[in-house]
C-alpha cells in the first residue's frame, strides 16, 4: 500500500508494463536491430516518463548504475522524477561516423551504436515529447599524469606539443592562443630544455574520449555466449533478485539496460585514423582495478600496464597512426571489490604464492574471472576498427575475442619486466601459467628460483592486524 507523500513525487496511479496486454494499451516503439537506417532501427526508450511509458522498447533505465541515485534524488525531491534534460551544445566535437558495423546486428550487441547521436538522429521524437537520452557521450580533454611526466623526463616520451604538451600554468594561456612555441619556433615543435621551470609543470595529453552505458541486444547477447535467450533471460531475472520482471513477462521487449558500469575510450590523435586501415593503431583494452589504477595498490600490474599501454598509444599517434585505450567498469576481474579484498586476505594468510594464485579466488567466488570478454570487441567495432597493429595485453580472453570478432591482431606486446612491481609477480607468474601470452612461459610454478632464473613467484606477507 503506497502512502499518501507518493503522490507528491509522482502520479497517484501507478502504471505496469510488466504485463504485455496491459488494459489501456502498451505498444513499445518498434525495433529493428542492425537496421542501416538509425529511424527505422527505432530509438532506445527505457524512460517511465508518462510520454513515453507506453511506447517504451527497453527494459531498465538509462545511466547504468546510477539511476538509482537517480531514483533517490527523486524521492527527496531534489530533482523532478518528471525532469527532461536540455541537450543544447552537447554535441560530439569531434565526428565518429557512422560505421559498417553498426548495421551488423552480430557485431555490435552491448552498445547502442547511435546512443551519441540521440539528439540529432531523434529530435522528432524529442519534440513530441518522449524522453530519449543518450547512452554515449563524446567530449575532449587533457589528460595529466605523473607517470607520463616521469617518460618524458627520462626522454622516453616526445613534447610534440600536439598530442604530449607542456602544461606549465603560466604559459597555459598563451600555448592555447596558439603563440610562439616554447623553444622560440613557430611549428609546434618543444622539447624538454624549453624554458626553466617546465620539468616542474610537466605535461598534459590531448585526448579525446566517450563514455559508453551498456544498452545489451538480448537475443544477439544469448547468441554470442551460445546460450538461449530465454535462459539468459531467467539468470538476469534471478541474479538480480526479480529486480525486472519484465525479462520473464515481456519476450517481445529486446533491449536490456543493466545496472552495470560501462566503458570509457581514450583516444590519442586523429579519431579518424582509428577507423583507417592504412593508419598504424595500437591498443589497450584495460579492466577497472581502482586500488592500482587510482590509489597505486602494488599488488598487481594494473596501473603499470595501463601507464605502459597509454604511452604506447601515445607514441603511435606521434608516429602518424592513432592510439586507442579502453576502460572497462570491470572491477576485481568483475567480481567486485569486496571479493578481491578478502581474496586478498586469504592470499596473504595463505601463503601468497602463483601456485595458489587462482584458487584463492574460486574459493571465494566459485569462478576466477568473471569479465567473459564475448561483448568486449563491441566497442572496437563501433570505433570503426578494422585491424590492430600493436596490442598492449597478455590476456588470451581478449586476444581470442577480439580476432574471432573479426578484427586482426598483428603483434602483442607484455609489460616490460622493469615495470612490475616485486610484489606482483605473484600474479604475473600465475597468469603466464594459466595460459596468458608471454615471450616466458611458465611451466612449473614449483621450480626454484634459481630454475626461474628472474621470475618470482612468493610475495611478501603482511600483517592483518587491526589498529
Amino acid at each position: 500500500m503506497l502512502d499518501s507523500a507518493t503522490t507528491s513525487q509522482y502520479p497517484s496511479r501507478v502504471v505496469l508494463t510488466s504485463i504485455l496486454c496491459y488494459p489501456v494499451g502498451v505498444e513499445p516503439i518498434p525495433l529493428h536491430w542492425g537496421h542501416p537506417d538509425p529511424l527505422r532501427r527505432g530509438p532506445v526508450i527505457a524512460s517511465r516518463h508518462p510520454a513515453s511509458i507506453r511506447i517504451r522498447n527497453s527494459i531498465g533505465a538509462y545511466g547504468g548504475s546510477y539511476c538509482v541515485y537517480k531514483a533517490l534524488a527523486g524521492a527527496i525531491g531534489v530533482v523532478d522524477p518528471l525532469f527532461r534534460p536540455d541537450f543544447t551544445n552537447t554535441q560530439p566535437p569531434f565526428s565518429l561516423p557512422p560505421q559498417p558495423s553498426w548495421s551488423d546486428p552480430d557485431k555490435i550487441v552491448s552498445l547502442d551504436p547511435y546512443g551519441h547521436l540521440v539528439p540529432t538522429i531523434f529530435k522528432e521524437h524529442l519534440d513530441a515529447g518522449v524522453d530519449v537520452r543518450p547512452t554515449i557521450a563524446i567530449t575532449k580533454a587533457h589528460m595529466k599524469l605523473a607517470e607520463i611526466d616521469d617518460l618524458v623526463r627520462k626522454g622516453e616520451l616526445e613534447v610534440d606539443g600536439k598530442i604530449v604538451m607542456p602544461a606549465p600554468k603560466q604559459w597555459s594561456a598563451e600555448w592555447s592562443e596558439g603563440k610562439e612555441s616554447f623553444d622560440g619556433s613557430s611549428n609546434g615543435e618543444v622539447t624538454m630544455k624549453t624554458r626553466e621551470g617546465f620539468h616542474e609543470d610537466g605535461v598534459e595529453l590531448n585526448v579525446g574520449k566517450a563514455a559508453v552505458e551498456p544498452v545489451w541486444y538480448l537475443p544477439g547477447v544469448a547468441k554470442r555466449f551460445g546460450i538461449s535467450e530465454a535462459l539468459l533471460r531467467r539468470a538476469l531475472f534471478e541474479d538480480t533478485g526479480g529486480m525486472y520482471p519484465e525479462l520473464i513477462s515481456r519476450p517481445d521487449l529486446k533491449l536490456f539496460l543493466p545496472p552495470i558500469g560501462g566503458l570509457t575510450v581514450y583516444i590519442f590523435g586523429n579519431p579518424a585514423f582509428v577507423s583507417d586501415e592504412t593508419k598504424e593503431l595500437t591498443l589497450r583494452v584495460h579492466d577497472e582495478c581502482n586500488g592500482s589504477d587510482v590509489f597505486g595498490s602494488d599488488i598487481c600490474t594494473c596501473k603499470p600496464y595501463l601507464v605502459y599501454g597509454i604511452s604506447e598509444a601515445v607514441k603511435c599517434a606521434q608516429r602518424g597512426g592513432s592510439g586507442v585505450v579502453i576502460y572497462f567498469r570491470k572491477e576485481g576481474r568483475a567480481l567486485g571489490e569486496v571479493t578481491k579484498y578478502l581474496v586478498y586476505n586469504a592470499r596473504k594468510r595463505g601463503g601468497d604464492s602463483a601456485e595458489h594464485y587462482f584458487l584463492r579466488t574460486e574459493n571465494i567466488a566459485g569462478v576466477k574471472d568473471m569479465r567473459f570478454q564475448a561483448l568486449m570487441p563491441d566497442v572496437l567495432h563501433w570505433l570503426g576498427i578494422k585491424k590492430i597493429d600493436r596490442m598492449m595485453s597478455m590476456s588470451d580472453m581478449k586476444h581470442d575475442a577480439i580476432v574471432q570478432s573479426g578484427i586482426p591482431i598483428l603483434s602483442r606486446h607484455e609489460i616490460p619486466d622493469s615495470m612490475i612491481p616485486p610484489d606482483s609477480r605473484v600474479e604475473i607468474d600465475a597468469k603466464i601459467h594459466a595460459g596468458y601470452w608471454s615471450k616466458n612461459k611458465i611451466d612449473d610454478l614449483s621450480k626454484t628460483l634459481t630454475d626461474l632464473g628472474p621470475v618470482i613467484h612468493v610475495a611478501r606477507t603482511r600483517e592483518l592486524c587491526e589498529v
